[in-house]
């Protein structure tokens, strides 16, 4: 019976005390902004609440869930039967969509800990035409000056696109060059006279099955404006990419009886006089039982020449790869010193199709 008494008094002391604390009770824990514009900036609701206790309120901290909401709120004690707010601010600059943003209230009150709600969703601001159209060719505007086409497998034919736009007042006449060498490039425009405030296409085609090409992607087309063919950088949009072969399609034969290329990763040309040349030969092997084919060897320098043996090299024998190389870049001689440059070879090999050789010289 002691017992009992004793728990008894203790849950009516714990209820005294509770008695004694503030309380705070919100007209509303949530609130839906509904569909707002991005364009109009920031968006403002209160969260009114009211100390229904027997102590003065305090709110120690009001934290939101992520940094685009903003709360203020009453710092001063909330005397029992007094009103208190909370205003709440989200910014939907540069976030469209629905959203749902939490904010935790904590204070003194009974209830230590309570959390509030925004939700809504922002439509987003209308883009300028200055930012979808960025680059410019003359009179006609354009998202971008290069087209990616990644890696292309060989045989594939791939197609990209850039837009273009008439953002003058007047009609435009837009049409593609194309440059002759390049026969795997082609192209056209999907609208050839342009009014003010249209939009048309540039198509590219590249394409590997009738005109083989190995490696990077080196072209570029060029874009006439009202008839005026400029090749110059200003109208050039560059075509990226790399054609590898696709050695998936090999059986498991064709693997085992595949080429295997032999070829030394460094070189040593000697010394060249400034402004002059000289001559090297690589030789790669086949220690393959197939023919090892030379898809294409080149040079990202200018002052290399390059040339590959035509026929394939067979079973056990060696091809011959000549290289030039000139003491001279952009027209002007080298300097004396040391110097490196390295040759990229593309083979039909399927375990190493490309290989780097670095050839080191010395000018003097």
């Amino acid at each position: 019976m002691k017992k009992i008494l004793v728990n008894l008094a203790l849950i009516l002391c714990a209820a005294t005390m509770m008695a004694q604390q503030p309380v705070i009770t919100f007209e509303k824990t949530e609130h839906d902004f509904g569909k707002i514009n991005e364009a109009d900036g920031r968006v403002t609701t209160v969260f009114a609440f009211k100390n229904e206790g027997t102590m003065p309120l305090v709110l120690s901290n009001v934290r939101a869930s992520c940094g685009c909401t903003t709360p203020k709120w009453t710092r001063e004690p909330v005397e029992p039967g007094q009103n208190g707010e909370i205003t709440v601010t989200y910014n939907p600059n540069g976030r469209p969509g629905r959203f749902q943003k939490t904010i935790t209230i904590t204070s003194n009150a009974s209830e230590a800990t309570k959390k509030l709600f925004i939700k809504g969703e922002v439509i987003p601001k209308p883009a300028k035409p200055v930012n979808n159209y960025p680059v410019k060719m003359g009179e006609l505007s354009l998202k971008s000056k290069n087209m990616q086409f990644g890696t292309v497998k060989f045989g594939e034919a791939v197609t990209r696109e850039i837009e273009y736009a008439n953002k003058t007042d007047h009609e435009l006449t837009v049409d593609l060059a194309l440059p002759n060498k390049d026969l795997y490039i082609d192209g056209q425009v999907s609208l050839k006279t342009i009014k003010p405030n249209e939009t048309g296409k540039i198509i590219v085609v590249l394409s590997t099955a009738q005109y083989p090409i190995y490696g990077p992607v080196n072209s570029a087309v060029y874009v006439v404006v009202n008839g005026k063919s400029i090749i110059e950088p200003e109208y050039r949009i560059d075509l990226i990419g790399e054609v590898v072969e696709d050695f998936a399609k090999l059986t498991v034969e064709e693997r085992q009886n595949a080429p295997i290329s032999m070829l030394s990763e460094k070189a040593d040309l000697g010394t060249i006089v400034s402004g002059k040349s000289a001559k090297k030969s690589l030789h790669i092997q086949n220690m393959g039982a197939n023919p090892l084919i030379i898809r294409r060897v080149y040079s990202a320098s200018n002052d290399v020449k390059v040339t590959a043996p035509k026929a394939a090299v067979k079973s056990g024998k060696k091809g011959e790869i000549k290289v030039e190389i000139k003491a001279v870049k952009d027209g002007k001689a080298l300097e004396a010193g040391e110097y490196k440059r390295d040759i990229q070879v593309i083979t039909n090999d399927p375990k190493a199709p490309r290989r780097t050789v670095t050839i080191n010289f010395v000018v003097k």
